[in-house]
């Protein structure tokens, strides 16, 4: 995370400065989904890391980079059919959606809403928030970095960030075959994001 904000603060001095005026308050964003991915990861019996990716999701992006606690997060996320884990893992994917873990029929969708936003320079911080999973709501906590500000070909304005963070996926009663399988759930989130119309 630290190389990606030093890799990218020569352009942000540049961008930001560009870009204050348009950025000082709230802004629409939507995600770019081609250029996003929002991952968990984790340890299989110590043999392998395992990861699966949210695919199907839509939200309201409403940020204010000068004053991050003006901005709004609340993203759901689609879970049938929402997954993927790589080739061949139909097996894997039917067991995601019983009542093992996210009980799909039941639960078809996960919820996640920003509570709060902690910045110190407005390019690195924490954002806490409620996720609802499996019919259960607790927080979550995600280090997030602006790596960078800048525009599109038309001119549009475009945010790059990443977020990591973890929880215990017991929690929203998803323990099964703990502790053979790790139950603490890496986040992982690479995202591009560009201004609404």
């Amino acid at each position: 995370m630290t190389r990606l904000f030093l890799a990218a603060s020569a352009a942000l001095l540049t961008a930001t400065a560009a870009t204050a005026t348009a950025l000082a308050e709230p802004v629409s964003f939507e995600f770019d989904k081609t250029h996003t991915v929002i991952e968990a990861r984790w340890d299989h019996q110590g043999y392998s890391t395992m990861s699966l990716q949210f695919t199907d999701y839509d939200g309201t992006l409403s940020l204010d980079l000068e004053t991050p606690s003006n901005s709004t997060v609340d993203i759901t996320f689609n879970l049938i059919d929402g997954f993927w884990v790589g080739a061949n893992q139909d097996r894997f994917i039917t067991h995601l959606n019983s009542g093992d873990f996210f009980e799909t029929e039941a639960n078809p969708t996960a919820h996640f809403v920003a509570t709060g936003f902690d910045s110190a320079d407005g390019q690195t911080g924490t954002m806490t928030g409620d996720l609802t999973m499996n019919g259960m709501t607790h927080p979550v906590s995600l280090d997030v970095t602006l790596n960078r500000v800048g525009e599109t070909r038309d001119g549009t304005t475009k945010l790059g960030f990443t977020a990591t963070g973890s929880l215990m996926r017991s929690q929203w009663d998803m323990g099964f075959a703990v502790p053979y399988v790790s139950d603490e759930i890496e986040l992982f989130i690479s995202t591009e994001m560009t201004a609404a119309d």
